[in-house]
């Protein structure tokens, strides 16, 4: 068998004991020690003198030693301490009265606040639980079709995959090498112009078939527009005011991404203090679980690392990137095909398993198709808002039937999210056609 034949086996091996659930970033490291000892072998070699162990503790070095992965646990634990800082209730309820005229009203205060909440915390799971818990009854109550009310949840908890301060997107910077800044200013306002588009699809339903999203009584949520500028001051501008502080001092150069979330997270935990929901249990709780999924990325970079390398000196990477070229494809079928495997990929695999495995094996042939990777990685941050929406491995919708009533079936939640899919589609589109969606705010701001 030839080395590149060897190379394709440790690719299918790897997706095999993935689907079957190994642990990811074990696997990796153990199929690319595992092969290392056959590209590396020499006759009469003691064991630990193979290069692979070399290649090892080097990779673990250069990932742990990565600047740019600095500020995930720094994000990560702002995330955390907003979710416990007790201000969701309040943020939807003063949005939900702010927005009570507009058609769909509730749906529209669910997305928006998701968009918001998303922004400050990124984590899907804890997005899609919490407002599963608090928006989804009031939905369910006001007559809402289930479909729709669960798919309004599940599309906006996955925003934050998106809007900086985006985790996917550092990982992928890290991975692609490029600068965390450009990409941030890249995904800023596909990430907003895909929630504007989620809105506009629920208002058009919503006037299109007022009985899927019924309006609500003029008496509810009747409050003074001072009472109402009250409620607001106290949970929306807070938070937003965080978030802006965060994201503008990257985007205007005034801190690095690791300084800004290291703001980020005092700032959070002075928001929850405020709140007087800043406890030591909280506090404990989001530590431990900054440092559980911060371990976990880290151990996924030395593993693919690894993996990667074998993988590249085997030849596979050489043999898939002929493959493709020999297709003579165009720039608009190689993105085609690269989404659609992506696409496919999000149904098993988790976004941190598609970015740090797959998405290298398409970065060496951007340049022939002269396609700008901050785009292309605005596009993959799209197309992995499916992953979390699209049947069967609709992690999203689990999290939702996770915390719904008994009699909502787990069919109607996928039922529910496939048109979010079709929107994610048709902005994916509109970013490919007019570039100018992702590419003008880096340009603007930092040149080309």
């Amino acid at each position: 068998m030839s080395d590149p034949a060897v190379a394709l086996l440790m690719l299918g091996i790897l997706v095999f004991t993935i689907c079957i659930g190994f642990p990811v970033a074990f696997t990796l490291m153990a199929l690319g020690v595992g092969f290392g000892f056959y590209a590396y072998f020499q006759a009469g070699q003691a064991f630990f003198d193979s290069r692979v162990f070399y290649l090892l503790t080097q990779n673990t070095f250069t990932v742990l030693n990565n600047d740019a992965l600095v500020s995930i646990p720094l994000f990560l634990l702002m995330g955390y301490l907003v979710e416990r800082a007790n201000i969701l209730d309040n943020l939807f309820k003063s949005l939900q009265i702010a927005l009570k005229g507009v058609p769909g009203s509730l749906a529209v205060a669910t997305l928006a606040t998701c968009a918001l909440f998303a922004t400050a915390t990124g984590i899907v799971g804890a997005v899609v639980t919490l407002m599963g818990l608090l928006a989804f009854p009031q939905m369910m109550k006001a007559g809402y079709d289930t479909r729709l009310a669960a798919g309004v949840i599940c599309a906006g908890g996955c925003l934050g995959i998106l809007i900086p301060p985006s985790i996917m997107l550092i990982v992928y910077g890290a991975v692609a090498g490029l600068s965390v800044v450009k990409l941030y200013a890249a995904a800023f306002i596909p990430g907003f112009f895909l929630a504007g588009m989620y809105i506009v699809y629920v208002i058009g339903v919503a006037i299109l078939k007022p009985e899927r999203a019924p309006r609500l009584p003029k008496e509810e949520g009747n409050v003074s527009f001072g009472e109402l500028s009250v409620m607001l001051l106290k949970s929306f501008f807070p938070l937003a005011l965080l978030i802006l502080a965060v994201l503008g001092a990257i985007m205007f150069g005034i801190a690095t991404p690791t300084e800004a979330a290291a703001v980020g997270a005092l700032g959070a935990m002075l928001l929850a203090a405020a709140y007087r929901a800043l406890t030591w249990k909280g506090l404990r709780e989001s530590v431990f679980l900054t440092a559980r999924t911060s371990a976990m990325v880290c151990w996924l970079f030395v593993g693919s690392a690894t993996f990667a390398s074998i993988f590249a000196y085997l030849g596979g990477n050489e043999i898939i990137k002929t493959a493709v070229l020999a297709m003579d494809l165009n720039a608009v079928t190689f993105l085609l095909l690269s989404q659609v495997i992506i696409f496919v990929l999000g149904w098993p695999l988790e976004w941190t398993e598609i970015i740090i495995i797959f998405v290298p094996i398409f970065l060496p042939m951007l340049p022939h198709f002269g396609i700008d990777p901050i785009l292309f990685g605005v596009l993959i941050a799209l197309n992995l808002q499916t992953a979390f929406l699209s049947p069967p491995m609709a992690m999203s919708a689990y999290y939702l039937k996770g915390v719904s009533p008994p009699s909502v079936l787990l069919t109607q939640i996928f039922s529910g999210c496939m048109p979010f899919v079709y929107v994610v589609l048709v902005t994916m589109l509109l970013v490919y056609v007019f570039p100018g969606i992702a590419m003008w705010l880096p340009d603007a701001l930092y040149g080309r």
